[in-house]
């Protein structure tokens, strides 16, 4: 299995940090918050991984190299100034990720999660990892059915989408017909976000998850970073 890491963003709400490091690179714990994804996604046997880059992109291959250190080859792709979205860096990157299931984790968050423990096919589109509401967070995501499947509508209590999930190529199969010409679609490469994909494929039911009950943390300001960097410390 191959892997994608979101790289590409501009980390607004962590400035002043991201003002000269891309957020996957600050450190928490004495590495970098991409090392950990990269250090787990060696330990899961992934030996390919796609890291996306868009603001201050040219720091990350000097500070991972080709990813040897960790038994991993490591694919840089650019997406420009301009980030692609999710679903626009999914569509970009599938040169590199083929056509099975591949393995997505955004760069800015931190987990335990066993990348090992997830499904390698998953019966649908995609297969998400969902967590507890953070605070800043407290309506959540999605539902996740007693059966696995995810869903996006009713009235149960919601969990957090945590940033990490299998997905098949397919999710983005259509794109154009699901989500319209929002801003960016018209652009080359196309400039569009996943969501509303990932809410067409459950709606089919081509959407299951699980309930990770470890750690995790969306590293989005500069205060979280400060408490996952004593946590780890």
């Amino acid at each position: 299995m191959k892997a994608i890491i979101f790289s590409a963003g501009k980390g607004e709400r962590m400035r002043p940090l991201t003002l000269h490091t891309p957020k996957p690179l600050l450190v928490a714990g004495g590495k970098p918050l991409i090392v950990w994804h990269l250090e787990r996604l060696a330990a899961a046997g992934i030996d390919d991984v796609v890291i996306n880059t868009s603001w201050l992109g040219d720091q990350f291959e000097p500070a991972l190299g080709d990813g040897s250190r960790w038994g991993l080859r490591l694919h840089y792709i650019d997406e420009g100034p301009v980030p692609l979205e999710t679903g626009g860096g999914i569509l970009n990157a599938l040169p590199v990720l083929g056509d099975a299931p591949f393995l997505v984790v955004n760069g800015d968050v931190w987990t335990d999660v066993e990348f090992a423990s997830l499904p390698k096919q998953p019966h649908g589109d995609a297969h998400l990892i969902l967590v507890d509401n953070p605070v800043q967070h407290p309506r959540g995501d999605f539902i996740l059915q007693a059966d696995g499947q995810v869903s996006n509508e009713g009235e149960a209590p919601r969990l957090t989408y945590a940033g990490v999930g299998i997905y098949r190529p397919t999710i983005i199969d259509g794109w154009r017909e699901v989500i319209g010409e929002p801003e960016g679609a018209a652009a080359t490469p196309p400039q569009f976000g996943l969501a509303p994909l990932m809410r067409h494929a459950m709606s089919r039911g081509r959407v299951s998850g699980q309930h990770h009950r470890g750690k995790w943390t969306d590293v989005g300001t500069p205060e979280r970073l400060a408490a996952l960097d004593a946590e780890l410390a």
